[in-house]
């Protein structure tokens, strides 16, 4: 489900397109047809374990076209001799056997039976042959087509192996097998690997230490070989009085999601992502996490209110009476027990909505309404985090998400069958929203990176850049923020042939604008 790529560019400032579906993609969009039977026979030994609900929702929507699979783009400045694909190798083999769902199938019987099967590797040398099988290491102009995964050299003509170039990393991973925070810790630890002073030689005497100490023997049955599920690491709640008080909440919750705000989509059946992004001088992000300080909120916070105030100043007076509700992943990790499994290549949100007005005072200072704001959405995101009930609410989440996207899922398959009835037109009004819950945008906020990214563990190479993102449905979009390299950098990832041009680029002016009104 990842695939590893290096190559050599002319230039650093190519554009990334979104990524074609992979031949690893395609298998598993196509595993419907293989029995459990068929997966065992393919090896001596196989584990597996089926996906949960969240997994399940990523999972199924992914199958045609690859929706909601991660990329991540690093660019960064080392010596030649660092970056030798059998260096890259080695550390590619390393990781795969540390993170088995990195080098795991998917095994589709139905609906609700999908699964990861892992065939761990027989010996380092067939770790070794294996990650060679999914890397690509190339040298390649600016014009050229990206793989789904690659590390890019600036090519040179000398062969000074302490020379210093440009490279670019590029990762892409399925999104039912990790989130954002995996995806920048495997990063870190590529990077960690590939930056320590061991020769090819030596790199490769630790994908052998690796293979011995993980998987030259059998795991014992009492022992999970594949991360656990969210759902699995959250458990279920045992006790009838927390269930249901549990189910009252969600209730209470999802009532509460009022959103009447959205962009207006067109209907086009080619989809295209595009992801501008814009970085902020160091000099100018210290001076804006200094004012958010002052006021007592996060840069993520005060992107909420930036979002806000850009979406409502392009509002007309009529449609401003509803509020504006975004949503945004929360990170679940630390409300699970520590396990004995030490990956962190697994899928770890949950989703949380915040709800601002979409009026603009006519008469109060606006950059007091920025803050007050601000202060709201962190209120919202605190009191969400904090909540004694979060785990039965990320557990409720799940389970409906999972039954949604096996509904969508079959009603897909019959229309691209040719099979597909329209179900008749329900008649029972209490079913039937009491309030309009849609949301304008999702936000994904993800802090500081250079607390992730241990930059002194690499010392000779040099990050500078980096864009991430998610590979939208049709008519999607999510905007980015983090910190990283001492920079504020903020992407809107959209499908530029779903929505109307004109309203989109006056937006995310509008964001641009907002961010130098009140944060600078």
């Amino acid at each position: 489900m990842t695939s590893l790529a290096v190559n050599s560019l002319t230039s650093a400032t190519a554009t990334l397109p979104t990524p074609n579906v992979s031949d690893e993609e395609v298998l598993v969009s196509n595993s419907q047809q293989l029995t459990m039977s068929d997966v065992r026979q393919q090896g001596p030994i196989s584990y597996e374990r089926q996906l949960g609900d969240n997994e399940l929702s990523y999972y199924l929507p992914s199958r045609a076209i690859g929706v909601n699979d991660m990329y991540l783009h690093l660019g960064f400045k080392a010596p030649k001799s660092r970056i030798l694909r059998r260096r890259v190798r080695a550390v590619w083999a390393i990781l795969r056997m540390r993170h088995p769902l990195l080098a795991s199938k998917v095994v589709m019987r139905s609906y609700e039976d999908v699964r990861f099967v892992f065939h761990p590797p027989s010996s380092a040398e067939d770790a070794l042959a294996e990650a060679d099988g999914v890397l690509d290491f190339r040298s390649q102009s600016k014009d050229g087509t990206y793989p789904l995964v690659g590390l890019t050299e600036q090519a040179t003509d000398s062969d000074d192996g302490d020379r210093v170039v440009d490279f670019e990393l590029f990762i892409c991973a399925a999104h039912f097998i990790g989130d954002g925070m995996a995806l920048h810790q495997f990063a870190n630890d590529f990077f960690g690997l590939l930056g320590s002073a061991g020769s090819p030689e030596e790199l490769e005497q630790n994908v052998a230490d690796e293979w011995k100490q993980r998987w030259a023997h059998p795991i014992p049955s009492d022992t999970p070989a594949l991360p656990l599920s969210s759902d699995e690491k959250l458990g279920i709640e045992k006790h009838r009085f927390r269930r249901a008080a549990g189910q009252i909440d969600f209730q209470n919750f999802l009532r509460k999601q009022i959103g009447g705000q959205a962009f207006p989509r067109r209907c086009d059946p080619v989809r295209h992502t595009i992801v501008p992004t814009t970085s902020f001088k160091e000099d100018l992000t210290k001076v804006m996490l200094k004012k958010c300080k002052a006021q007592g909120v996060s840069i993520s916070s005060a992107l909420f209110a930036v979002c806000n105030i850009a979406y409502a100043r392009m509002t007309s007076r009529e449609k401003q009476e509803l509020p504006m509700m975004m949503y945004a992943p929360i990170n679940i990790r630390s409300y699970f027990p520590k396990a004995a499994q030490d990956s962190y290549w697994f899928l770890a949100v949950g989703y949380f909505n915040v709800v601002l007005p979409n009026f603009m005072p006519t008469s109060s200072d606006v950059s007091e309404t920025f803050w007050h704001r601000a202060r709201k959405a962190k209120e919202q995101s605190s009191r969400v985090a904090s909540s004694p009930l979060i785990k039965s609410r990320i557990r409720a989440m799940a389970i409906m998400r999972g039954k949604q996207s096996r509904l969508w899922a079959k009603e897909d398959d019959e229309k691209a069958a040719g099979t597909w009835v329209p179900p008749p037109p329900t008649t029972d009004e209490s079913s039937a929203p009491k309030h309009p819950s849609q949301a304008l945008t999702g936000l994904s906020l993800l802090g500081n990176l250079d607390g992730i990214y241990k930059h002194a563990n690499f010392p000779d190479i040099k990050l500078h850049t980096l864009t991430t993102g998610s590979r939208q449905r049709h008519s999607g979009m999510l905007i980015f923020g983090y910190t990283f390299a001492g920079k504020l950098w903020i992407s809107f990832g959209y499908d530029e042939n779903g929505f109307d041009r004109e309203t989109i680029d006056l937006f995310w002016g509008n964001v641009h604008a907002a961010v130098h009104e009140f944060l600078t």
